[in-house]
Parts: C-alpha cells; structure tokens; sequence
C-alpha cells in the first residue's frame, strides 16, 4: 500500500463558537425546517430551499481547513449539529455529510492541485456530491466491485454502475472507486478512487424509491465510455479501497450522531405525550409498564451520546478510531431504533399516524442499522481492532 499516511492536526472548535452556531441551527430549525418537513418528507419533495440555507450557514464546509473555505469545526461540533438537526428532520443531514465525506477524501489523500480546484467549490455547495462505493452486487465486500477504469492516455475510460449514491441526482461531483486491475490479489490492491463530474457518458438511470429518508435523493449511476482525467486519481493506483475505508471513520461517526438524535427526538416525544395521555383515570406516565419503556429510553440516548462523543474526540486528537467510530455507529444507530420502536407502541394508534413525527422516526431509523456498514460488520470490526490492540 502507498497510501500517504495523513495526519490529522488536532482540532477543538471554542465553546462559545460552538454555543453560537448551535443555536444559529436552533432557530433555523424551529423557523424553518420544522413547520415543511412533514410535507416535504410525505411529498417526497426535494428540500431546495433548506439546502441552500445550510449552504449559507456554511455545512458544506463543515469539517474543512478555513484555507480552503470551510468552518474548520471540529468532529465533536460536527456531531453535535448533526443529533440537532436529526431531531427535527435526519434528512438533511445525510445531504451534507455524503458531501463532506467526499471532501474529506480529498483534503487527506488529493493532491495540492486537486484540494485547490476542488475543495474551495465544496466548501460553499457549489460543487455537491458523495462517495460512490455501492454497486448492484456489492455492498459491504466492496472487494466485490466490478465497475472498471481502464488507462488511456491521459484519462481513464469508466464502465459500471454505482447504486444507493447519496446526493446522486441533485449533486454533481462524487468519488468513485473503480477497479483498474481485475487480476491483482487480493482484490483491494487492484481498486483506485478518482474524482469524477458529471458529463458525457455519466448519467443517472433512475430515482431510487425507498421507506424513508425521503429528503436527501438516493440515485443509481451509469457510466458507459466515461473519460475522467488522470489528474483526478486520488493518491495512487490501487489505493482506493485504502481510501475508501479511511474516508468511513467521520461518516460512521456522523450515522452514529443521527441515532443519537432520533434517540433524543422519540424519548422527548414520549416524555410529552406520556403527560398528555389518559388512561384509567392517570397520565400514562404514572404507569408501571411505560416508565420502564422511558427509562431503558432515556439511558439507550445517553448511552450513545457518549459514545458518539468519545469517538468524536478520538477523530479530533487525530488517532486511529476505526473501533470507537464503530461502536458509535453500532451502538447509536440501535438505540435509534428501538427508541423509535418504543415510542411508536407508547404513542399507540397516534404513532402510527402521518400527523405525528413518530412514524417517519420508525421509517428513517432502520436505515442507520445499515447505511456506513452494517451492523454485524461493525462488531466484527469492533472485535478484531480489540484483539489488535490487545495482542496475547
């Protein structure tokens, strides 16, 4: 592998900077995002409008260098104005972390002329886009890839599909890995990563449908005879699948942030509503059955906001937190989940009702369980860097 080993500067954002762009997002959200976004999410209507606020509040920048345009925000902020924003609609978060996910890549792999062209476009949305691994066969085992990038000259001519790319109809720049050696052994030395903009010969073929998560577009992408320049291979030939995984640490911890905040938004809800509710003659809250639901609630969000923020700290001290990220992913996403399941059976016929928020919690959740990684190979990764550090 020649892979430039990146290091992460240490990063800290000042409290009260922190405190300021919170509440900034507070307000936003109260204002703006949460008197649509039930419509916008049952219409399953774009959110053009709220996206070009978080443009303006400079999210797509979030988590880059000031140089190149970017807020400079720490991991931790990071997580912190994504549980935020989950509580209200987890949607739009997934439009600028897919995004910040690619820009990323760049910053720690791209080369000085790359981060020039492309990372200060990033940083203001003009430029928007994702990471594209997934194909129709192969998901998890990105090992199992078969979309090529044959060498030309100066250029590449790609050949494949991408599937599940996150920002793939509305964004219009993405980093793709693609094998350029089918032969090599073990698959991954054979697997490159290049910037690629949309242009002739990359199209996307269709819209994919799905449960939830509605706000962010989900599109599958085909590349017939696509000419991408040699220019935008990022690092070396044959370093992308080590890109690729290198590029999962801040989106795992970003997934992991959304669980928390879906976490949060099912107990706060069930709280309310467990006041308000009446049965035999007693606010439902004053039931036996329903305070062991809020309890093991209340300590399931807990439990992986300190999870999230200890992996959060990790990415920002700059070391290795493959482990840490995910048991955040793992841990997080779960009790997501199961807070939003609980919630629903404590909501009864309510939760199940289009008029409250509870039913598009149970709908976005599950995505969580899979999306990054799914949970079974989070264990396994979690397992395996256990026994790494702790040899016999």
């Amino acid at each position: 592998m020649t892979l430039p080993q990146f290091e992460r500067a240490p990063r800290h954002t000042d409290p009260q900077e922190e405190e300021a762009l919170l509440d900034a997002i507070e307000r936003w959200l109260e204002k703006e995002v949460r008197p649509v976004c039930m419509k916008l999410e049952h219409d399953d209507t774009y959110p053009q409008k709220l996206v070009e606020d978080m443009k303006a509040m400079g999210l797509f920048g979030a988590v880059l260098d000031p140089k190149w345009g970017g807020l400079g925000l720490s991991a931790l902020t990071y997580a912190r104005i994504v549980t935020k924003i989950s509580t209200v609609w987890m949607s739009l978060t997934g439009i600028f972390n897919s995004h910040l996910m690619m820009a990323s890549l760049i910053e720690k792999y791209g080369t000085d002329e790359q981060r020039e062209r492309f990372l200060p476009r990033m940083a203001t949305g003009e430029l928007r886009g994702g990471v594209g691994l997934t194909e129709p066969d192969a998901g998890t085992d990105l090992q199992g890839i078969r979309m090529r990038a044959v060498k030309a000259g100066d250029h590449y001519v790609v050949n494949g599909t991408k599937t599940w790319i996150s920002n793939g109809i509305e964004g219009n720049c993405f980093a793709v890995l693609v094998k350029t050696n089918a032969d090599t052994k073990p698959p991954r030395a054979g697997m490159s990563m290049f910037i690629m903009e949309k242009g002739p010969g990359f199209t996307v073929s269709r819209k994919l449908e799905k449960l939830g998560y509605k706000g962010i577009d989900s599109g599958e992408l085909v590349f017939n005879d696509f000419h991408v320049p040699a220019n935008n291979l990022i690092a070396d030939e044959g370093d992308g699948f080590y890109a690729a995984v290198g590029g999962l640490e801040l989106g795992r911890i970003n997934v992991a942030a959304r669980g928390v905040g879906i976490a949060k938004a099912a107990l706060d809800a069930s709280v309310q509503y467990s006041q308000m509710r009446k049965t035999f003659g007693k606010p439902i809250c004053e039931h036996q059955a329903i305070q062991l639901k809020l309890g093991e609630m209340a300590t399931r969000y807990e439990a992986a906001r300190l999870l999230v923020e200890n992996a959060a700290q990790a990415y920002d001290a700059g070391r290795r937190c493959d482990m840490e990220a995910g048991m955040a992913k793992y841990f997080a996403s779960e009790a997501g989940l199961e807070n939003a399941t609980e919630a629903m059976r404590i909501h009864g016929a309510y939760g199940y009702s289009k008029e409250y928020p509870i039913e598009r919690l149970y709908r976005d959740a599950p995505l969580l369980c899979i999306g990054e990684g799914t949970n079974e190979m989070q264990r396994i990764i979690i397992a395996r860097q256990l026994v790494a550090r702790n040899p016999a």
